[in-house]
């Protein structure tokens, strides 16, 4: 029997409607803060990450040589994409550009909790504005996005970062620039690696993990402090604690850098960004520089966080519930009647009702049973009482008649409000 290739997953119906649930939430979100969703292909030059994102992700590569010649790779990310469609058609558009998107990445990686080799991630990012305003408005968003779940600042806490402080404090201790990178790969897995394992890495360097320790501890908020005065006048403050343990791994970012954990230190990363002020300049050799700031929220943490959360996780069975796949089971009592039936379910359906009814004759009950597996909250039953009908709403077996020609006027009263759109 043919499996699955290893770190890919299959969505049967409910995985996809807890899927949708989470995209619907991310686009609502997203254009509530004046976001316009965009999109980029799924195979890229493979020059295109190995000269701008770097380090381990290059060997992470889906990555082959196509039948043109050219050597591509499945996207592990977006903000390259995203950089590199700035870079070429950016002067088209206003600014700042206010940019998110929803799509399937791939990183050939050692498969773990959290961590699949294929796996959706929202991307936004704020382009054309160098602010601290800039930053506190993508963080809102990230804070809010989370929120939009039912998650608290109980649930989650974003850690705030600099990676122009490492720089400076590297550039005191004499390290050669060429060789800052390779100390932020080296901090950005401090929490994942021993103490001893790090020591001896930084050895090189001439620099102790005390050293790190200290300047770790000296973090300076008063660096940070438009980007908080901004979050407090939004009342958010209470989800954002400064760890100058936060580096990110990409080389491309400049800045202010973050990610996102779940207070109970369950789960990886529930997302992850920061500035990458020079990435677009680098992308089109200096034509077009735009400060940018940018971040990614990947599906399989934030569905294992929502699934570990009562409050979050009531809050989508609740979504889904209110939204059944189908929501009138039309039930044809008497099959003579059936033709007249086709005709209320395609009348109900062009007014964007989910119906469902027996393609083939089967007894009364049997249909009813049938409506209550698939959860229908009505029922409308076509029978010899023609051009009468009944509709039954099945949770409370309460029924009502009326003509046929203006049931579909009469349920528009029945209609749940819509929780989540598709």
């Amino acid at each position: 029997m043919m499996q699955i290739l290893p770190g890919f997953r299959d969505f049967y119906p409910a995985d996809v409607a807890k899927r949708n649930y989470i995209f619907s939430t991310f686009r609502r979100v997203a254009r509530s803060y004046g976001f316009l969703e965009v999109d980029g292909p799924f195979l890229e030059r493979a020059d295109l990450y190995r000269k701008k994102s770097g380090g381990e992700l290059m060997g992470q590569l889906y990555q082959f040589v196509d039948k043109g010649g050219r050597e591509v790779a499945m996207r592990p990310e977006m903000t390259p994409t995203i950089a590199r469609m700035v870079a070429e058609s950016g002067n088209g558009y206003r600014k700042p550009l206010k940019w998110f998107g929803i799509g399937s990445f791939f990183r050939h990686e050692r498969q773990q909790k959290g961590r699949l080799r294929e796996f959706v991630q929202l991307n936004c990012d704020l382009i054309g504005e160098a602010s601290p305003a800039a930053d506190a408005e993508l963080l809102a968003l990230v804070i809010d996005s989370l929120r939009a779940f039912g998650l608290t600042s109980q649930d989650f806490v974003l850690r705030l970062s600099d990676r122009n402080a490492w720089v400076r404090f590297f550039q005191q201790k004499a390290v050669v620039e060429n060789r800052m990178e390779e100390l932020l790969q080296l901090i950005d897995k401090i929490e994942r690696q021993s103490e001893q394992e790090t020591a001896e890495k930084l050895a090189p360097f001439d620099i102790t993990l005390q050293d790190i320790r200290d300047f770790i501890e000296r973090r300076d908020p008063a660096s940070f402090s438009d980007l908080l005065a901004e979050l407090s006048a939004r009342g958010l403050s209470e989800y954002v604690e400064i760890d100058l343990k936060i580096v990110r791994g990409l080389l491309y970012y400049t800045g202010m850098v973050f990610e996102v954990f779940d207070r109970q230190k369950r789960f990886r990363a529930v997302a992850g960004g920061g500035r990458y002020d020079r990435l677009i300049a680098t992308m089109s050799d200096g034509r077009v520089d735009l400060p940018a700031v940018g971040f990614g929220m990947g599906d399989v943490v934030l569905g294992e966080l929502i699934e570990a959360v009562p409050a979050a996780e009531k809050k989508m069975r609740d979504a889904l519930a209110a939204q059944p796949a189908c929501e009138i089971y039309v039930v044809i009592a008497d099959e003579t009647q059936r033709p007249q039936a086709l005709k209320i379910i395609q009348t109900l359906r062009q007014e964007r009702w989910n119906v469902d009814f027996s393609l083939t004759p089967i007894r009364v009950g049997k249909q009813f049973q049938i409506a209550e597996q698939l959860q229908a909250r009505l029922g409308v039953i076509v029978g010899s009482e023609w051009p009468q009908v009944k509709f039954k709403r099945l949770a409370t077996r309460e029924e009502f008649a009326c003509p046929h020609d203006v049931l579909a006027e009469r349920l528009k009263t029945e209609r749940a409000p819509l929780i989540f759109d598709f």
